[in-house]
Protein backbone atom coordinates (compact mmCIF):
# COMPACT_ATOMS: atom_id res chain seq x y z
CA UNK A 1 0.00 0.00 0.00
CA UNK A 2 1.27 3.75 -0.84
CA UNK A 3 2.31 6.04 1.97
CA UNK A 4 2.42 9.31 2.00
CA UNK A 5 3.81 11.60 5.31
CA UNK A 6 3.66 15.57 6.29
CA UNK A 7 6.46 15.44 8.35
CA UNK A 8 8.09 18.67 10.64
CA UNK A 9 11.40 18.50 10.64
CA UNK A 10 13.78 16.30 8.72
CA UNK A 11 12.79 13.78 6.32
CA UNK A 12 14.06 10.04 7.11
CA UNK A 13 14.20 9.01 3.76
CA UNK A 14 15.33 5.10 5.03
CA UNK A 15 11.38 5.03 6.47
CA UNK A 16 10.53 5.31 2.71
CA UNK A 17 12.71 3.06 1.51
CA UNK A 18 12.09 0.33 3.75
CA UNK A 19 8.51 0.92 3.07
CA UNK A 20 9.16 0.14 -1.19
CA UNK A 21 11.73 -2.41 -0.67
CA UNK A 22 10.64 -6.01 -1.63
CA UNK A 23 12.14 -8.82 -3.30
CA UNK A 24 9.67 -8.84 -6.32
CA UNK A 25 11.05 -5.36 -7.33
CA UNK A 26 14.29 -5.25 -8.97
CA UNK A 27 14.87 -1.56 -9.14
CA UNK A 28 13.98 1.76 -6.43
CA UNK A 29 14.88 4.92 -7.58
CA UNK A 30 14.46 7.51 -5.06
CA UNK A 31 14.23 11.65 -5.10
CA UNK A 32 15.10 14.29 -3.19
CA UNK A 33 14.01 17.65 -3.69
CA UNK A 34 16.40 19.97 -1.81
CA UNK A 35 16.46 23.45 -0.78
CA UNK A 36 18.79 25.58 -3.38
CA UNK A 37 20.55 28.80 -2.25
CA UNK A 38 20.10 30.43 -5.05
CA UNK A 39 16.41 30.72 -6.91
CA UNK A 40 15.01 33.30 -9.39
CA UNK A 41 18.29 34.91 -9.57
CA UNK A 42 18.42 35.95 -6.02
CA UNK A 43 20.39 34.33 -2.65
CA UNK A 44 17.76 32.41 -0.85
CA UNK A 45 18.22 33.12 2.67
CA UNK A 46 14.83 31.25 4.25
CA UNK A 47 12.87 28.58 3.04
CA UNK A 48 9.31 27.67 4.67
CA UNK A 49 6.89 25.48 3.52
CA UNK A 50 3.17 25.65 4.71
CA UNK A 51 0.38 23.38 3.69
CA UNK A 52 -3.52 23.03 4.37
CA UNK A 53 -2.43 19.78 5.83
CA UNK A 54 -5.56 17.06 5.66
CA UNK A 55 -5.98 17.83 1.89
CA UNK A 56 -2.36 17.73 1.07
CA UNK A 57 -2.10 14.60 2.83
CA UNK A 58 -5.02 13.16 1.12
CA UNK A 59 -3.28 14.24 -2.43
CA UNK A 60 -0.12 12.90 -1.67
CA UNK A 61 -1.68 9.84 -0.51
CA UNK A 62 -3.46 9.68 -3.98
CA UNK A 63 -0.59 10.27 -5.75
CA UNK A 64 1.63 7.88 -4.25
CA UNK A 65 -1.20 5.26 -4.81
CA UNK A 66 -1.76 6.52 -8.28
CA UNK A 67 2.14 6.00 -8.78
CA UNK A 68 1.87 2.11 -7.84
CA UNK A 69 -0.70 1.82 -10.29
CA UNK A 70 1.47 3.08 -12.89
CA UNK A 71 4.19 1.21 -12.44
CA UNK A 72 2.85 -2.07 -10.73
CA UNK A 73 4.86 -1.24 -7.78
CA UNK A 74 5.22 0.40 -4.54
CA UNK A 75 5.48 4.49 -3.80
CA UNK A 76 6.26 6.08 -0.65
CA UNK A 77 6.28 10.34 -0.42
CA UNK A 78 7.27 12.63 2.20
CA UNK A 79 6.77 16.36 2.00
CA UNK A 80 8.10 18.61 4.90
CA UNK A 81 6.12 21.47 6.43
CA UNK A 82 7.83 24.52 7.91
CA UNK A 83 11.10 25.90 7.92
CA UNK A 84 13.44 24.05 5.68
CA UNK A 85 17.14 24.66 5.63
CA UNK A 86 19.15 25.50 2.98
CA UNK A 87 20.75 22.73 1.68
CA UNK A 88 17.55 20.26 3.12
CA UNK A 89 15.45 17.80 1.18
CA UNK A 90 11.95 19.27 0.99
CA UNK A 91 10.47 16.18 -0.70
CA UNK A 92 11.37 12.66 -1.53
CA UNK A 93 9.75 10.36 -3.54
CA UNK A 94 10.84 6.38 -3.80
CA UNK A 95 9.54 4.21 -6.16
CA UNK A 96 9.79 0.43 -6.63
CA UNK A 97 9.14 -1.78 -9.68
CA UNK A 98 9.93 -4.68 -11.18
CA UNK A 99 12.78 -2.55 -13.46
CA UNK A 100 14.07 0.22 -13.62
CA UNK A 101 12.60 2.43 -16.28
CA UNK A 102 9.22 1.51 -14.49
CA UNK A 103 9.86 2.78 -11.16
CA UNK A 104 11.92 6.27 -12.63
CA UNK A 105 8.50 6.86 -14.64
CA UNK A 106 6.86 6.84 -11.57
CA UNK A 107 9.31 8.71 -9.35
CA UNK A 108 9.06 11.12 -12.38
CA UNK A 109 4.93 11.31 -12.75
CA UNK A 110 4.82 11.30 -8.82
CA UNK A 111 7.06 14.78 -8.26
CA UNK A 112 5.73 16.40 -11.08
CA UNK A 113 2.09 16.16 -10.23
CA UNK A 114 3.02 16.36 -6.29
CA UNK A 115 4.26 20.43 -8.10
CA UNK A 116 1.07 20.87 -9.66
CA UNK A 117 -2.09 19.61 -7.71
CA UNK A 118 -0.91 19.36 -3.81
CA UNK A 119 -2.11 22.52 -1.44
CA UNK A 120 1.78 23.06 -0.43
CA UNK A 121 2.86 26.56 -0.64
CA UNK A 122 6.53 27.45 0.02
CA UNK A 123 7.66 31.30 0.91
CA UNK A 124 11.57 32.04 0.16
CA UNK A 125 13.33 35.21 1.90
CA UNK A 126 15.70 36.49 -0.06
CA UNK A 127 17.97 39.67 0.81
CA UNK A 128 15.26 42.35 -1.05
CA UNK A 129 12.31 40.29 0.57
CA UNK A 130 10.14 37.68 0.83
CA UNK A 131 8.04 35.83 -1.73
CA UNK A 132 5.41 33.16 -1.69
CA UNK A 133 6.23 31.56 -4.59
CA UNK A 134 3.34 28.70 -6.47
CA UNK A 135 5.21 27.10 -9.52
CA UNK A 136 6.43 29.84 -11.50
CA UNK A 137 4.98 32.83 -10.32
CA UNK A 138 5.84 34.90 -7.35
CA UNK A 139 3.67 37.30 -4.84
CA UNK A 140 5.43 39.57 -2.35
CA UNK A 141 4.24 38.97 1.49
CA UNK A 142 3.71 42.36 1.49
CA UNK A 143 1.57 42.63 -2.23
CA UNK A 144 -2.09 43.94 -2.21
CA UNK A 145 -2.67 40.88 -5.00
CA UNK A 146 -1.91 38.81 -2.21
CA UNK A 147 -4.49 40.69 0.27
CA UNK A 148 -7.28 39.47 -2.68
CA UNK A 149 -6.63 35.75 -2.52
Amino acid sequence: MAKALLVEGPIEPVVLLTHVQSDRYGAVVIFSGNVRDFSRGKRVLAMEYTAYQPLALSELQRIASEAERRCAGACAIAHRVGPVPIGDSSVYVAAAATHRADAFDACRWAIDTIKECVPIWKRETYDDGVVWVEGDRTIAVDSPERDND
